[in-house]
């Protein structure tokens, strides 16, 4: 089974939201008074969503802002285990060798 594109959570801002909805980042920046550059580089996948931005986002779409950082949340997780997968499969083994001497 071929694995799925993380998706960066300034993929869905702009096709789940801005698209559809017919708004430009430039709207979006000056209506949530969120600095352009920092809308721009979301979008681009080039920078997080944080909690200020999220809590401005929840409020311009009505939504929660846990579902923005949540976005984020899941993307970083993914990301991670992308870049230390070896580091964590070698802690699980560790663990495991411990959990079976201990028993």
């Amino acid at each position: 089974m071929e694995k799925l594109a993380n998706i960066h959570p300034g993929e869905i801002l702009m096709e789940e939201f801005l698209k559809p909805m017919g708004i430009s980042a430039y709207r979006l920046s000056k209506d949530t008074e969120i600095p352009q550059t920092r809308i721009s580089q979301i979008l681009k996948g080039n920078r997080r969503i944080t909690a200020d931005t999220a809590m401005r986002l929840s409020s311009y779409f009505e939504n929660s802002p846990k579902f923005w950082l949540g976005l984020q949340d899941d993307y970083d997780i993914e990301e991670e285990r992308n870049v230390n997968s070896e580091i964590f499969n070698k802690i699980r083994m560790i663990r495991k060798t411990h959990h079976n001497t201990l028993s």
